[in-house]
């Protein structure tokens, strides 16, 4: 690949990257308003693949799995060059889909949906 070539992969690469984070600026300001950040992980302009990392306060918030669907759904809607958008707030490994279903607190004595008790620790005294 040419010089030239690459320079222009790389204004399109940054002309699109700066089109998604005013996208996400524009579309989703609660996300910083709420102590939350969106990142661009990774942009593949020859796929239209975008991949976006939420964090901050978006890591088990219970409705950053709709943040996270409506981000899907509107960028492919608003920017055309985007064909698929891949989001998470990193917390998937934890027990589901967008970083909620095994982070719910559980207490001492407390019983289960599969019938066993939870012995995190002593009861309080009252």
């Amino acid at each position: 690949m040419s010089t030239d070539a690459q320079d222009t992969d790389g204004d399109a690469e940054d002309d699109l990257r700066e089109r998604v984070t005013n996208f996400l600026r524009r579309n989703f300001p609660q996300i910083q308003m709420h102590g939350g950040s969106a990142a661009i992980q990774n942009i593949d302009t020859e796929t239209g693949e975008v991949s976006i990392q939420l964090g901050g306060a978006c890591s088990g918030c219970g409705i950053s799995p709709m943040t996270i669907q409506a981000i899907k759904s509107r960028m492919v809607k608003e920017i055309p060059e985007i064909t698929k958008v891949h989001a998470d707030t990193g917390m998937e490994g934890m027990g589901g889909e967008g970083g909620h279903g095994g982070m719910e607190p559980s207490f001492p004595g407390e019983t289960s949906d599969d019938g066993e008790t939870s012995d995190e620790g002593p009861q309080a005294p009252f």
